[in-house]
C-alpha cells in the first residue's frame, strides 16, 4: 500500500491527464491489491480503492493544454477558415432581415409581427446571457487554475454580472436626459425665433397667444413623446451591441485558438444560428431606432465582423495562447460577466418589459399570446444551441 502511494504521488499532472497511465495505474494499484492483501480483508481493498480514486480523478483536471497532433493542424486550419466565411455570412443575413424588411408593412413598428419579431429577438437575447455566456463566466472564473485568494473568496462572476447591468442602467439614463435636454432647447430655439418673426407653426407646437402667454397642445407633447422613445431606442441599440459584440470577440478567439477538429465542427454549425439569431435580435432594435443609412450599416458590418475577426485573432495566438492560463482565464471570466449582466438587463428590461407593458399588447388578449409564444420559442431555440456551443 504505501509503496503505491510512494510511486503514484511523484508522477506529473501532465502523465496523469492521459487515459493509458490512468489504466496503468488501475492496473498497478489493482496488482498491489493483490500482493499485499491479507487473507479475507475485503475491508483493505475497499479503503486502498477509496484512496486511490481521488488521485487517479485528480489527473483529469489539469492546467496544460494538450498537445495538436500535426497531421490534424491543416484540417484544423480548414473548419478555421469555413467558419469565418459562414459565420460572417449568418451574422449579416440575421442582421439585415429586420433592417432590410423595413418597408414591408408588416415588420413595421406599431404591427403585430413586428412585436412578435421582437419578442422572438429578446428571448434569444435573453437566453444568451443566461445560458450561454453567464455558465462560461462561472467556469473561467472558478477554474482550478486560478488562485483561491481572491478569486476562490468571493462570487466575483455574480457581483461583476450586477454591477455591468447597474452600469448599463446609469449610461442608459444619462444618455437619453442629455439628448432629451438637447433636443428640447433646440426646440425651444426655433419656436424663439418663430414667434419673434410672428408665424405659426401648428404642426410642431399649437400655440394660443393670451397676454402674451401661451399654451402648448396635444401635436407637440406627442412629438416630444415621440422624440423622446426614438432617443431612447437609439441608446438602446447601441449599447445592446456593445454587449453583443465583447462575447463575439470572445468565442471567436476561444474558437481560432482552438486546436481539437472535434471540437470545432460542432461550434462551426452552432455559432451560425447564434450569429444569426443574434443578428436578428440586434437589427430589429437598430431598426426601430430610425438610423440613417451610414449608422444602420456601420453597426451591421460591425457586429458581422466581430466573431471572423475573433477567430482570425485566435489563429494568430494559436501558438501563444493558453486558455487555462491565469490571464486568459481572468480576461475572459470578467468579460463574459459583464457581457451576461449587460445582454440580461437588455432583454429583461429594455426589451420585453417595454413592449409587453405597452397598451397595444395589454389590450389584446391573442396578440399577448402570440408575443409569448415567440419569447418562448426564441428562449429555447437559443439554450438548445448550448449542447454544442
Amino acid at each position: 500500500f504505501l509503496l503505491s502511494i510512494v510511486l503514484l504521488l511523484p508522477i506529473n499532472n501532465r502523465i496523469l491527464h492521459h487515459s493509458s497511465y490512468l489504466y496503468f495505474s488501475f492496473q498497478f494499484s489493482t496488482n498491489m491489491i493483490e500482493l499485499f492483501r491479507p487473507p479475507s480483508s475485503k475491508l483493505f481493498t475497499t479503503l486502498l480503492l477509496l484512496l486511490l480514486l481521488p488521485l487517479l480523478a485528480y489527473g483529469e483536471c489539469t492546467c496544460d493544454l494538450e498537445e495538436t497532433d500535426n497531421a490534424n493542424k491543416s484540417k484544423v486550419l480548414t473548419f478555421k477558415i469555413i467558419a469565418i466565411a459562414s459565420i460572417l455570412s449568418g451574422g449579416v443575413v440575421g442582421v439585415c432581415i429586420p433592417i432590410l424588411s423595413e418597408k414591408i408593412s408588416a415588420f413595421n413598428p406599431g404591427s403585430n409581427f413586428f412585436f412578435m419579431m421582437k419578442a422572438f429577438a429578446a428571448g434569444v437575447i435573453l437566453a444568451t446571457g443566461f445560458i450561454h455566456v453567464l455558465p462560461d463566466a462561472f467556469d473561467k472564473l472558478t477554474s482550478p487554475c486560478l488562485k483561491e485568494n481572491p478569486w476562490g473568496n468571493f462570487p466575483f462572476t455574480g457581483f461583476i454580472a450586477m454591477m455591468a447591468a447597474i452600469a448599463i442602467l446609469l449610461v442608459e439614463n444619462v444618455a437619453t436626459s442629455y439628448f432629451q435636454r438637447l433636443s428640447s432647447n433646440k426646440s425651444k430655439l426655433v419656436n424663439v425665433d418663430e414667434e419673434k418673426n410672428g408665424e405659426l407653426c401648428s404642426e410642431v407646437h399649437v400655440h394660443t397667444h393670451v397676454t402674451h402667454g401661451h399654451a402648448h397642445g396635444s401635436v407637440g407633447e406627442s412629438n416630444e413623446s415621440g422624440g423622446a422613445n426614438l432617443i431612447r431606442h437609439r441608446v438602446i441599440a447601441q449599447v445592446l451591441e456593445l454587449g453583443i459584440v465583447v462575447h463575439s470577440v470572445i468565442i471567436g478567439i476561444s474558437l481560432g485558438a482552438s486546436g481539437s477538429p472535434s471540437t470545432i465542427k460542432p461550434l462551426l454549425i452552432a455559432l451560425c444560428f447564434h450569429q444569426f439569431f443574434e443578428g436578428m435580435g440586434l437589427g430589429g432594435c437598430i431598426s426601430e431606432a430610425k438610423f440613417k443609412v451610414r449608422p444602420i450599416a456601420v453597426m451591421a458590418a460591425f457586429f458581422a465582423l466581430t466573431t471572423p475577426i475573433g477567430i482570425a485573432i485566435g489563429i494568430g495566438i494559436t501558438n501563444v495562447y493558453k486558455e487555462n492560463s491565469q490571464t486568459a482565464l481572468v480576461v475572459e471570466g470578467v468579460l463574459n460577466a459583464a457581457s451576461a449582466g449587460i445582454l440580461i438587463y437588455m432583454a429583461l428590461v429594455d426589451l420585453l418589459a417595454a413592449d409587453f407593458m405597452s397598451a397595444k399588447i395589454q389590450n389584446n388578449g391573442k396578440l399577448q399570446l402570440h408575443v409569448y409564444v415567440c419569447l418562448l420559442l426564441g428562449a429555447g431555440l437559443m439554450s438548445l444551441l448550448a449542447k454544442w456551443a
